[in-house]
């Protein structure tokens, strides 16, 4: 079957009646349904029975969303042994085969968009333009991908030099049996994202999605099984990253492991796959994307009204839980004042609460761990800086938290290094622009910044020095498009998979190369 070249889905548009009542009729769908429990899947078999556990609404705790079973350790060994056996026969299933699954995924995704946006409204406390760019952006990984897939299947000689009495051929096979762990803030986009590419890339999976997102990855995982995937190439076990988690990395049949999340939980991860256990016959490879302290340069030479307005969006869309957030201002002295004030102007525009309303802007933080600590870090703020504006939950029974900004940092500070995952933006004051980009490389992660100047040549000497795996210039530091911007960082921001990008399938790949002497 042949498919139109990529491009990117389009976003939703709220503002046309239809569309909203559309939405709003998923939202109520959804709230029907709350509450129900679901099974793991393991070698295409429900499971279910022993002890659960429940994923809540950060906008209402009382409010169930689904319930899961808390997997074991004999559990999720059984996962990955099912994807193991799953992986010889799933292995030569033709790419150009592999593809149409994600293709027809993908076409499934933008009949149900809203069904699935609708979940993430409640699970994970999205908007409405943050949950349906999130859908979109999960048919744009699995259409790129489906593509890529294509474009790499079988041989790669014409990249190689001959022999005259020899014919070389050099192609790529897939790993194994791998594992993906995944976060709350993209349950779709970064579980799927990075599932769905080691699928097609012919490897068989075990996915473990984190305990606050459980529901949206089960419905999606659910809805890949009913495409008519084979028992055991994709297993889905619930429950602790420390048990279940710990249990997949070190089984020595784990050929790769894919993550994304926080800098100390992939660290950790890399350190125990790089240990050998009794009968592994490989390095485990591991792909990971992890945190960042994002900065956005503000240059005296900006246009300021735009530069506030990306930097007031970086900071706070989808409260600040995005691991690109801008969460650094570093303003030049000439403009800080003026351009604080626009700041803080554009903050206390937006309005928090419950993601159900399509007026709302921000809704709650995860969950109750991640309330206290960002309360926490912005108490800390208050003796680092000035806060200019917010510093306090919203009223309310959900995890809200108001948009927060706080001036006159200094670099080295507790909130300018350490990240926080929050609706929290610290604004620091630079005496020139080789000052900014010192202050912008001197954390320890690498993963997106921004630069607003007018300047080509101060934005030339940004794409050379400012040390990021993505760099905008005069727009925000969050959003890239899947296809468009390929994404991952350097430093302890990971391991730059640039997911959505040219090279991303490689990754859950390797090279081969036959050669035959010519008779």
């Amino acid at each position: 079957m042949t498919h139109e070249a990529f491009k990117n889905e389009p976003e939703t548009d709220f503002t046309l009646p239809e569309n909203a009542d559309a939405f709003r009729a998923a939202l109520a769908d959804v709230a029907s349904k709350l509450g129900a429990s679901y099974p793991m899947i393991i070698d295409g078999k429900q499971e279910t029975g022993g002890d659960d556990f429940a994923s809540i609404n950060p906008a209402d705790p009382q409010q169930v969303i689904g319930r899961f079973p808390r997997a074991d350790v004999e559990t999720a060994v059984r996962a990955l042994e099912a994807a193991d056996r799953a992986f010889p026969e799933w292995s030569r299933v033709s790419p150009k085969e592999r593809a149409e699954y994600l293709f027809r995924a993908a076409e499934q995704v933008r009949k149900r968009r809203h069904e699935f946006s609708a979940w993430m409204v409640y699970e994970v406390g999205k908007s409405w333009a943050e949950a349906d760019g999130e859908t979109a952006e999960i048919v744009d990984l699995m259409s790129y991908y489906a593509h890529q897939m294509i474009d790499l299947a079988g041989s790669q000689t014409s990249t190689l030099a001959q022999l005259p009495d020899e014919k070389t051929d050099f192609f790529y096979i897939p790993l194994g049996a791998g594992v993906v762990i995944s976060p709350w803030n993209f349950p779709l986009a970064l579980t799927f994202g990075m599932a769905t590419a080691a699928l097609v890339a012919g490897n068989t999976l075990v996915v473990k999605p984190a305990s606050t997102s459980p529901t949206s990855v089960y419905l999606f995982t659910q809805m890949l099984q009913d495409l008519g995937l084979p028992p055991g190439v994709l297993n889905l076990v619930t429950g602790s990253g420390g048990v279940v988690g710990n249990a997949l990395v070190d089984h020595p049949r784990t050929r790769f492991v894919a993550f994304t999340g926080s800098m100390e939980v992939g660290v950790g991860i890399h350190e125990r796959a790089a240990k050998i256990s009794s009968g592994q016959v490989w390095i485990k490879r591991t792909v990971l994307e992890m945190g960042g302290k994002n900065a956005v340069v503000v240059d005296r030479e900006a246009d300021l009204d735009a530069a506030a307005e990306g930097v007031v969006t970086s900071a706070f869309s989808f409260q600040g839980q995005k691991c690109s957030a801008g969460s650094r201002a570093i303003i030049d002295e000439a403009i800080y004042d003026e351009f604080i004030d626009k700041l803080v102007d554009g903050a206390k525009r937006l309005q928090v609460g419950n993601p159900t309303e399509v007026s709302v802007d921000l809704g709650p933080v995860i969950d109750k761990t991640a309330f206290e600590s960002i309360l926490e870090f912005i108490e800390i703020g208050k003796k680092e800086g000035k806060l200019l504006v917010g510093g306090d939950r919203k009223e309310g029974e959900g995890y809200f938290i108001q948009p927060t900004i706080i001036a006159d940092v200094s670099p080295d500070a507790t909130i300018a290094q350490e990240e926080i995952f929050g609706p929290v933006l610290v604004c620091i004051k630079a005496k020139d622009y080789d000052d900014a980009l010192r202050i912008a490389n001197g954390t320890r992660y690498g993963l997106t910044g921004s630069v607003y100047s007018t300047n080509r040549e101060k934005l030339e000497r940004a794409r050379r020095e400012f040390h990021v795996g993505n760099l905008y210039f005069n727009r925000k530091s969050t959003g890239a498009l899947m296809g468009v911007h390929p994404f991952g960082g350097f430093n302890m921001s990971g391991t730059d998979s640039k997911a959505g990008g040219p090279d991303y399938l490689l990754l859950f790949s390797q090279g081969k190369a036959v050669g035959q002497k010519i008779s």
